[in-house]
């Protein structure tokens, strides 16, 4: 047999894609990104509508999209721990189709404001961090350990893909109708995946009962007690934080620092997205590689790939540079979570992954606030050299970190979970 006909039952991502109950889901997956890809413009543009004239509410609009499942997390902990993987997602593509289809029936008969915006928006954030948490323990339930990187890299590559279509089809669409409507189209994309989760996944609903009395706060207390995952946790949100002044700080050096356009400015993200891609596809390969070790040297990597920013070089080596920070980053989240998908139980994993995703959905917003005074003391250049030197450092005192807790448990030989982790 030719390598041209081995080919896609040799690849990484073939047990994911063929998976007879996981292939069903796919689809409305990548319908439900494209949707969250159409809101990043829609949501900031009807924002601007319904308050042309205070940006106070532009602002609350993107934050109210994201933040609000941080207390989810906490206020429904509860209820929901223990749930399946697929009655997790289900259920917050059901509160986001409901909350999102709200806003063009509240425009349709004249109450929306952006009061009442802002607050559907919170509102269909709410479960956010345990939609993601049911999807990746979803991989967990069905998938073998050795599929878990391959099968959290296709997801994360379809949201990358989703983010680079989905908002200049956005920007076309609003040309031709208002963003009420593009909303309305993204509350589609959700009924959609609740619909496929109800349907393709009619018999993977089993509430583990044992689960259902614990703390509300359970899933931090186990990060907490399990120093691998807590060490994991401060470095991703060290690593998200540290990133967050770079949104303030890149539109500052393109026009005040280099004197160019918006469209540098695009060239520069758009970069950095393809970069994304390639390194989606890239980290389903990684899969024999140490995970932990990985997942360290992609921040280190990263640090060092922003270093040509930083320190003024020409666009025509800043430029792929930034592209090549795209690729070393994408893997960061599917080798992250295959590491607490290793380390924690499928019936404590929904808890763990919402508690890490709530913390990790501050992280960049407050970088990013951190940003603008940064910007202004130091400037946009120097801010972005600190961000790269910063996440550098990070990285290497967390390599550091690790390797001395070997050289400490060496004499004794690792357990089966560490060596479980290390994969």
């Amino acid at each position: 047999m030719t390598d041209a006909a081995r080919f896609p039952r040799s690849s990484p991502y073939w047990p994911v894609v063929s998976h007879p109950r996981l292939r069903r889901v796919l689809p409305g997956l990548a319908v439900s990104a494209l949707g969250d890809g159409l809101a990043v413009v829609a949501v900031t543009w009807l924002a601007i509508q319904l308050a042309p004239h205070d940006r106070t509410w532009f602002a609350l609009a993107i934050a109210a999209y994201t933040l609000p499942s941080a207390a989810g997390t906490v206020v429904f902990g509860r209820l929901l721990r223990g749930r399946s993987g697929a009655q997790l997602a289900g259920w917050d593509a059901i509160l986001r189709a409901s909350a999102l289809a709200a806003i063009p029936l509240a425009h349709l008969t004249g109450v929306l404001t952006v009061w009442l915006y802002v607050l559907l928006l919170a509102a269909s954030a709410l479960l956010h961090s345990w939609g993601t948490a049911g999807r990746f323990t979803l991989i967990a339930e069905l998938l073998p350990p050795q599929h878990h990187l391959p099968a959290n890299a296709l997801l994360t590559t379809i949201a990358a893909s989703a983010t680079i279509v989905g908002p200049p089809l956005a920007g076309v669409l609003i040309g031709w109708v208002s963003p009420v409507w593009v909303i309305a189209v993204d509350a589609v994309t959700f009924a959609v995946l609740a619909l496929t989760y109800r349907f393709a996944l009619p018999d993977a609903g089993g509430v583990q009962r044992a689960e259902r009395g614990a703390s509300r706060t359970a899933g931090f207390a186990v990060i907490r007690h399990n120093p691998a995952l807590l060490g994991l946790l401060v470095l991703s949100l060290g690593f998200f934080f540290l990133f967050g002044p770079v949104y303030v700080a890149m539109p500052i050096h393109i026009t005040d620092d280099l004197h160019a356009s918006a469209t540098l400015l695009g060239a520069y993200y758009t970069a950095f997205g393809l970069g994304g891609l390639v390194g989606g596809v890239i980290a389903g390969h990684l899969r024999d590689w140490p995970l932990r070790a990985t997942t360290i040297g992609i921040v280190i990597g990263f640090g060092v790939a922003m270093l040509p920013l930083g320190l003024g070089a020409p666009v025509s080596l800043s430029l792929p540079a930034f592209a090549l920070a795209g690729v070393i980053w994408a893997p960061y989240r599917s080798t992250s979570i295959a590491l607490f998908q290793r380390s924690t139980s499928t019936t404590q994993l929904p808890a763990v992954l919402a508690a890490n995703g709530a913390i990790l959905v501050l992280a960049v917003p407050l970088g990013t606030m951190l940003g603008g005074p940064l910007v202004s003391a130091l400037g946009a250049r120097p801010t972005l050299l600190l961000c790269a030197v910063a996440i550098a450092a990070l990285g290497l005192t967390a390599g550091g970190i690790a390797i001395s807790r070997r050289s400490v448990r060496s004499p004794g030989g690792p357990t089966n979970t560490e060596v479980s982790a290390r994969r």
